[in-house]
This record gives structure tokens, C-alpha cells and sequence, in this order.
């Protein structure tokens, strides 16, 4: 299974030799591999299970972006977008590359990110654990995977080539003293211009799919092609309903309907064509996981294929889905066809019905669902709210609300004016109908008020798909602005203590003011 392959950089004179390389293992063999070599054990439903040791989620304090020409004028740069120069990515691509060379054995996956085949974006993942191999094959379509059988055509996966590199290298450490551009011995470096990434110092597989993440972002745009860190699914008519939403409040939950058909759970695209997914797996938070409450997810997570991250495993190997000792964090992944109703080549050539957009409100003062115009959906867009409550993190002592705009700043490269713009675009041409859901509190702030039953806002989508909620006529919430369907309780009326709900909903109003543009129209 051994190939040599010479990967040339745009830039770079080093070129990477891949003739221990192992290319494209499937399932199986990827199993043996990381079994053999003690990455990961296995549980008694088959799955395969690693930690990541101290790295338990993204490490977004160490990515950078290189600067250069072709960058410097594009990028937002900031505290998310940090610039690096050419010479320190130069020097740490040696080192991961011979790191790398030096192994006795490597592993690539030719990957292909995006199910739109006039939009697709080839990917070589580079990587020294079988571990992450069979991560990124579940994540994106493998070249000689079944799902990019049915995505693409026989003479664009034979004639294959790479245009982007990802190289893996999680186990090497840096010397920090060469290098103090960084911020610890874990980076992750993108270079638009040589179209090469470079993960270092970190087990987290998730750092691998949210790089593919950025790349997108960085190129759609400039195709007028949108993308969208939401999950997706469809009736069977193809009417498609898109939910944003961060981390918490859902997104993949709400859409593994068994009812609908699951385009994807999380990174998307949409083009004059249509809404495609840019992946071929889920990758879902297992805390709290069971077979009642998200019966898809819960039977994807035990079976033979699937690679979870920090799950806890007990004596006999079964896996503790309510234990947070290793972390909160616990992720599986799993290929898209483990969801029974998942549509396998992922990609609906229809515009989109709905736009969903989902937050966890702490304060408890926003409606279950509100109707927004296209440009209250931009705005929205563009603060990409929801709230931490006391217990998630350190010195979180009260609700606390977070902005992330475009639902996805992390991985967003470009200035969000630009995606928020596209959306307002995309969604005043189709005429979608668009929605803010709370899938957080009522009755009260945290502590006080009860989370949102998962039944009631299930019901509230399934009204919304079926196109009856669109059909009422609205309230003007008298704080908020917001549009409330007439046949949805007002927030107020939860609340025991009127004077409180309005003194937290001026507060809330207030913090929209201050963290971007909103409108009370």
C-alpha cells in the first residue's frame, strides 16, 4: 500500500517524499494500524477511542495565517486572524516535513472537500497517526470512498490532484526559542498562497477538519458561493431548512430529524445551484448522549467505523457518555451514511426554505421563536449570539452572553461584512423565510427559569418546516422589536417576576447594541 508520491510547495524549494507513505487505507486496515500502535483502544461496540491529552478542543490562541501578498489585503486581521511571516512557516515546514520523512510509516488520505463537483476542493491530509486518518476519511470524501462514487464523476477522481496539503504532524514540538512568533509548542499555520497547512502539537482531530473549514471560507466567497457553519437537512421534496447556531445550541441535534433527511451536520454551501454539504461525516458532542433524547446519533456512536475523542470508557469498555472526568468535549465521528436517513451524495439543487437560526439565551427573555425580514437575519447573522452559564468555564459566575459573528468568527478569514452581506444577498433573491430560535431558558435567567423542553422546540421546527408557522400573523415583542407569532407565548407571561424579566431584557437589548448592528424594526 505504499506509494511515491513528491508533493511540490508553490513557494518552498523542500518538497515532502512520501515513499513510506500508506495511501488511502480504508476502515479495517486504519483500525489495525492504531490498534498495533497503541493510539487508541477499542471499545465493545467496536469504536475506536484516543485522548488528546491536555488538548481537548481547538487551540485558537496558536493559529496563524501567513502574511503576504496575496493575504495581507484580504485577511481580518485580528485577535482570531493572526498574522505570521513567511520565513518562520518556511522554517517550521522543513521540520515538520522531515519530522514527518523520518517516521517509518505515514498516512494520506486524497480528500475531497465540498459535494458540489463544479465547486469541489481537493485535499492530500498528510498525517503520522492511522488515527487521524480514519477521522479526516470520515469527515471528508475519500477518493476511493463509495460516497465520492456518488459525488463525483469517474474521470474527475481518476484524474485527481491535490490543491491544497494539510500536514499532520501532532507529536512534534517545536523549539520555541527560534521561533517566537508563536505562542506555545502547538501552532496551526495556514498558507493561502502555497495552499499548505501546517498542525502541530496537538492530538485534537478537530483541528484537521476546521482547517479544511477555513480554506473554504477563504475561497467561496470569492466564487459568490456562501459558506455556512450550520447543519442542513430537507423533506423529500427537497425543501431544505439551514440551522446556525454555535456551539450548544443544537445545530445537530434539531437536525438529525427522522423525518427529514440530513444533508449534513455542520459546514455547508450555498450556490446559485443550491445548499451542499462540504463534508461526508459528523462529528458530535457525546456529553449527555442517549438513545432517547437523539436516537440517530446515539446508534452512529456505537458502531464499527466511528472514532471518538476523550470518551470516557469504563472497565468493560463500554463507553460513559455522562462522564466528564477527561472533559466536557467528548466527540465522535462518524460518515454520513450512518444516519439512516442521510442524503449520501449531499448535495439538494434547490434553493433553501428556511434559515434557522438557533441560540442557548441564559437570560431567559428571548422568544422560543421569533420571524426575522431578511435584514434582521443579517443582523443576527452578523452577532451570532448565545450564552454561557455558570460551570463552563472559569469565572463564570452568572449568564454571560458570547458573539460569534457569522456563527463560526474562528474560521472565518475574511471580514464578516463579507458574509453577512453574501447571506443578505442569498436570502432577499430565494425569498427564505427566516427564524430565531431559543433553545435556552424561560420562566427566568439560569438558576431560576427551566431550559427549553427539547419536545417543545422539536415541535416548533417541525411548524416551521411544514410552512404553518410562516402562515400567522406576528406580535411585536414590545422590548426586543422582535416579530412573534401570534400562536407563541410571550416570554414575560413565564416569568413570576415582571419587574426582573424587564430590567434582563433591556440588559440583553443593551449588550445587541454594544456587539454589532441591530435593529428593533
Amino acid at each position: 500500500m505504499c506509494h511515491n508520491i513528491i508533493i511540490m510547495a508553490t513557494r518552498s524549494s523542500k518538497t515532502i517524499n512520501l515513499t513510506k507513505a500508506l495511501k488511502n487505507l480504508k476502515t479495517a486496515q486504519l483500525y489495525e494500524k492504531s490498534l498495533f500502535n497503541q493510539e487508541a483502544k477499542l471499545s465493545d461496540k467496536g469504536v475506536l477511542v484516543t485522548y488528546t491529552g491536555k488538548k481537548t478542543g481547538r487551540s485558537a490562541n496558536d493559529k496563524f495565517i501567513v502574511n503576504n501578498n496575496e493575504s495581507k489585503n484580504l485577511i481580518n486581521w485580528g485577535k482570531i486572524n493572526k498574522p505570521i511571516t513567511e520565513d518562520t512557516f518556511n522554517l517550521l515546514r522543513s521540520e515538520v516535513i522531515a519530522y514527518l520523512e523520518a517516521k517509518d510509516e505515514i498516512f494520506t488520505q486524497e480528500t475531497i472537500a465540498g459535494a458540489d463537483p463544479k465547486n469541489s476542493i481537493n485535499v492530500l491530509v498528510i498525517t503520522e497517526l492511522a488515527f487521524h486518518s480514519l477521522f479526516i476519511r470520515n469527515m471528508l470524501s475519500s477518493r476511493n470512498s463509495h460516497s465520492a462514487r456518488l459525488s463525483y464523476s469517474e474521470e474527475y477522481l481518476k484524474n485527481y490532484q491535490a490543491e491544497y496539503t494539510i500536514y499532520h504532524a501532532p507529536n512534534f514540538m517545536p523549539d520555541l526559542k527560534k521561533y517566537p512568533e508563536l505562542n506555545s509548542e502547538t501552532f496551526i499555520l495556514v498558507d493561502y498562497s502555497a495552499k499548505e497547512v501546517l498542525i502541530s502539537g496537538t492530538l485534537y482531530a478537530g483541528e484537521i477538519k476546521k482547517s479544511v473549514f477555513s480554506i473554504l471560507n477563504y475561497v467561496y466567497p470569492q466564487r459568490g458561493i456562501m459558506p455556512m457553519h450550520c447543519s442542513a437537512n430537507s423533506n423529500t421534496e427537497g425543501e431544505v431548512s439551514i440551522f446556525f447556531g454555535l456551539s450548544g445550541t443544537g445545530k445537530t441535534t434539531l437536525s438529525a430529524d427522522p423525518e427529514r433527511i440530513l444533508i449534513g451536520d455542520d459546514e455547508h454551501g450555498w450556490s446559485e445551484e443550491g445548499i451542499f454539504n462540504f463534508e461526508d461525516g459528523c462529528y458530535a458532542k457525546t456529553i449527555g448522549l442517549t438513545a432517547k433524547t437523539e436516537p440517530e446519533i446515539y446508534n452512529a456512536s456505537r458502531r464499527f467505523g466511528t472514532t471518538a475523542e476523550n470518551v470516557y470508557l469504563n472497565e468493560d469498555r463500554s463507553m460513559d457518555y455522562n462522564n466528564t472526568e477527561i472533559t466536557e468535549n467528548g466527540r465522535i465521528s462518524y460518515p454520513l451514511m450512518f444516519i439512516p436517513n442521510a442524503k449520501l451524495d449531499r448535495f439538494v439543487r434547490k434553493q433553501p426554505k428556511n434559515i434557522i437560526m438557533l441560540t442557548c439565551d441564559a437570560f431567559g427573555v428571548l422568544p422560543s421563536v421569533s420571524k426575522l425580514s431578511a435584514k434582521e437575519a443579517s443582523e443576527h447573522f452578523m452577532l451570532g449570539y448565545t450564552a454561557k452559564i455558570p460551570g463552563t468555564e472559569i469565572g463564570v459566575a452568572e449568564p454571560t452572553a458570547v458573539f460569534s459573528p457569522c456563527f463560526g468568527a474562528p474560521f472565518m478569514p475574511l471580514s464578516p461584512k463579507v458574509y453577512g452581506e453574501l447571506l443578505a444577498k442569498k436570502i432577499s433573491e430565494n425569498d427564505v423565510n427566516c427564524w430565531l430560535v431559543n433553545t435556552g431558558w424561560a420562566g427566568g435567567s439560569y438558576g431560576q427559569g427551566k431550559r427549553m423542553a427539547i419536545s417543545l422546540t422539536r415541535d416548533i421546527i417541525h411548524r416551521i418546516n411544514s410552512g404553518s408557522l410562516s402562515k400567522e400573523n406576528t406580535i411585536k415583542h414590545p422590548i426586543l422589536g422582535l416579530r412573534v407569532p401570534e400562536s407563541i407565548e410571550m416570554p414575560e407571561a413565564l416569568w413570576i417576576d415582571k419587574a426582573a424579566y424587564e430590567a434582563t431584557a433591556k440588559k440583553l437589548l443593551e449588550i445587541f447594541k454594544k456587539n454589532g448592528p441591530y435593529s428593533k424594526a
